[in-house]
């Protein structure tokens, strides 16, 4: 018995739909890994500015040790300053004040959380249709 042709119509329907959600939820997966990746990041960031600016009125530099490469640590005086440089990705790096930096990398981590938390409500609504349409 052949099958009618609004059955397959309707199945191609939700195997698209599926598709559709599968490639979403993919996309918010990684979007959610990059975000993980990224917090911590400005969160050190954060703390080191605000290091540096709770050291803001002492004329001895710090001594620190920086990462050049995986398991490779170099050992620097860095003298007491009113400016950082600041890695915005895609290969462009600026200067800032120290309340400047700060401010930004405040505004950045406040919306990093904020776009983790929306991109975990949209993965768990994803998956729900997902589960739903199987």
């Amino acid at each position: 018995m052949p099958v009618p042709r609004g059955i397959l119509r309707v199945l191609k329907r939700l195997d698209e739909s599926h598709s559709k959600y599968k490639f979403m939820e993919y996309n918010l997966s990684t979007k959610k890994a990059r975000l993980k990746a990224q917090i911590p990041d400005i969160k050190t960031s954060l703390d080191i500015v605000k290091h540096l600016q709770s050291r803001k009125g002492t004329t001895d530099p710090m001594e620190t040790r920086f990462l050049l490469s995986d398991q490779v640590y170099a050992k620097a005086r860095i003298p007491p300053t009113e400016n950082v440089n600041l890695w915005l990705g895609a290969n462009v790096m600026l200067e800032y004040g120290i309340e400047d930096a700060k401010v930004l990398l405040e505004k950045n981590l406040e919306a990093a959380n904020k776009s983790l938390s929306q991109v975990e409500d949209d993965l768990s609504f994803i998956r729900d249709q997902t589960t739903t349409l199987e």
